[in-house]
């Protein structure tokens, strides 16, 4: 399956053709992820709503993070039948695991259960708190496995009948099949990861402070390594950096001159998605702070006690000793979700191909696909900005530059377009691009039923189907990187950046301002009140 035939798909929106299952997708990374919507044959609205005697479609949301959140509290039309599916029953805000980490903020401060959202709607919701294992396009059925305590009567397992299906699952940690990692490291995507490495660290020095324990081991415990340089990974070595300094260092006197923390970043530089000023001054700090960067680190193997890594400097090999490390090295697909990719297939290209395929031969000539730019160009604005970037005509001039010949099948029709998308970037993994992407599709769940006579569509197959959902574009306000001791760094629209104590408090107000009900604005608020009056508390709970 190409790179286009299904991520492009999930990258840009989909409205599907009157004649195929009907397929909406929308790309979102919050903690990384698909949040795609899948549907029945037949059109996707009416010309007529629903009322009580017609029968609602069925709209089944997996996952309560950012996208899927947002898109419930943004669905205002009654005319549908929400069930929601995830094994949390709570939104987390994610942006402030790391505080969660050392104690600044509590677990329960930033969590707040998918129950209080929804019944504030003012239609019903209905929430099952287990996980989807399996999804059956044919049957339009997920298959889900609650994951109880075994005295409350075992796994149940259960399937549940959709006609859409939004799928905001969100991604699992990648490990690039990195030896070791799964069994030894700690990631930072939920609340029980969050909660573990603090647990974890606070175990570190409680067991440094055995009287049996030799030196040469505390300084083992006592290494703290982060891997991943990207914005999580560097938030995280500057909150423990802040939390050992400015708390277990009272508790702990004897120990805190052997602590150590490591930044690993197989990278040139950390933070290389922010502006340089910014990656500049966060390295300088660091250096100041005694957190040791090491760039151009690979990391091959991890035991229990140590990790392999290979100096793209020298080519070497170094073992790391280690008594905690925390993995934050990007995201991968969860395997449902390859699962799904590989039953819906490529329906949309095919469409495409087959509309310009008028003689049903297989084969078409470039000049075929004259007729079916404008729905290419609507379909995958990628390709527009593609052609624009290499100063190409239109898209027949790409397949001619791409395949030099006179005809060409669908493989070679779908190669050209992953041409397109080997050469185009995604969206940023964050949670404000999850955000908007959920706000979004939800918008057109709210006018789906209240237009015209035809099915949305990007193919005018047989004079039906519209261009009236334009693909989702994605506007970003900007983005902050914490780096400890009160300093923070914004990059904001317009090439501004700020650096500072005056953005540690922009900071605070733009994250309280985010959090999803005023509960876990007080609770947060206070969090933060009771840290600069009393410190961060030290207990393993």
């Amino acid at each position: 399956m190409t790179g286009f035939g299904f991520y492009q798909r999930i990258s840009k929106a989909y409205y599907g053709h009157p004649h195929l299952s009907k397929l909406l997708l929308v790309f979102t990374v919050s903690g990384g992820g698909g949040l795609l919507v899948y549907s029945d044959r037949g059109p996707l609205m009416s010309n007529t709503a629903f009322d009580d005697d017609i029968k609602r479609k069925k709209v089944v949301v997996l996952g309560t993070g950012w996208a899927g959140t947002s898109f419930l509290k943004n669905l205002k039309d009654p005319n549908y039948d929400v069930q929601i599916v995830s094994p949390r029953n709570y939104f987390a805000f994610t942006p402030l695991l790391p505080s969660v980490t050392n104690g600044t903020v509590e677990a329960r401060s930033i969590v707040e259960p998918i129950r209080n959202i929804v019944r504030k709607k003012k239609f019903d919701v209905q929430f099952k708190e287990a996980e989807c294992y399996k999804i059956d396009t044919q049957n339009k059925k997920v298959y889900c496995r609650s994951g109880h305590e075994t005295n409350l009567g075992g796994i149940e397992e259960f399937a549940v009948d959709y006609d859409y299906l939004v799928i905001a699952m969100g991604a699992r940690a990648n490990t690039f099949n990195t030896p070791g990692v799964v069994e030894h490291a700690h990631f930072l995507k939920e609340i029980e990861d969050a909660q573990r490495i603090r647990r974890s660290v606070i175990d570190c020095f409680e067991r440094a402070s055995l009287p049996t324990i030799s030196e040469e081991e505390r300084k083992r415990i006592l290494h703290f390594v982060v891997v991943g340089g990207g914005p999580t990974g560097v938030e995280f070595a500057a909150e423990l950096h802040d939390f050992v300094i400015e708390d277990l260092a009272k508790l702990y006197p004897r120990l805190k001159d052997l602590v150590k923390i490591t930044l690993l970043e197989a990278g040139d530089h950390i933070l290389n998605m922010f502006d340089k000023r910014i990656t500049t001054f966060a390295e300088d700090k660091f250096q100041r702070d005694g957190i040791d960067v090491k760039t151009g680190s690979m990391v091959m193997k991890v035991t229990e006690t140590e990790i392999c890594t290979k100096e793209r400097a020298t080519g070497q090999s170094v073992l790391i000793p280690y008594g905690m490390v925390v993995w934050s090295t990007g995201i991968g697909t969860r395997p449902v979700i390859m699962d799904f990719m590989k039953q819906i297939g490529q329906e949309d290209i095919s469409a495409i191909f087959s509309k310009a395929d008028t003689n049903n031969t297989g084969s078409l000539k470039v000049e075929d696909f004259k007729e079916v730019i404008n729905d290419i160009c609507e379909r995958y604005p990628q390709v527009a900005i593609y052609l624009k970037k290499k100063q190409l005509k239109n898209f027949v001039h790409l397949l001619k530059n791409s395949q030099g010949e006179a005809e060409l099948d669908i493989e070679k029709f779908k190669s050209a377009l992953s041409e397109v998308d080997s050469q185009m970037k995604n969206l940023p993994a964050t949670a404000q691009v999850a955000a908007q992407q959920g706000a979004y599709l939800a918008d057109c769940f709210n006018r789906m039923t209240l237009c015209e006579k035809y099915p949305e569509g990007p193919l005018r197959f047989r004079g039906i189907g519209r261009h009236r959902f334009h693909p989702f574009r994605y506007k970003h306000f900007g983005q902050f990187a914490p780096l400890g001791g009160e300093q923070t760094a914004a990059q904001l629209p317009g090439d501004w950046v700020s650096i500072g104590q005056s953005t540690q408090w922009l900071w605070y107000s733009v994250y309280a301002s985010k959090l999803v009900s005023w509960r876990t604005r007080i609770l947060v608020i206070s969090d933060w009140g009771r840290r600069f009056i009393f410190g961060r508390d030290s207990s393993r709970i």
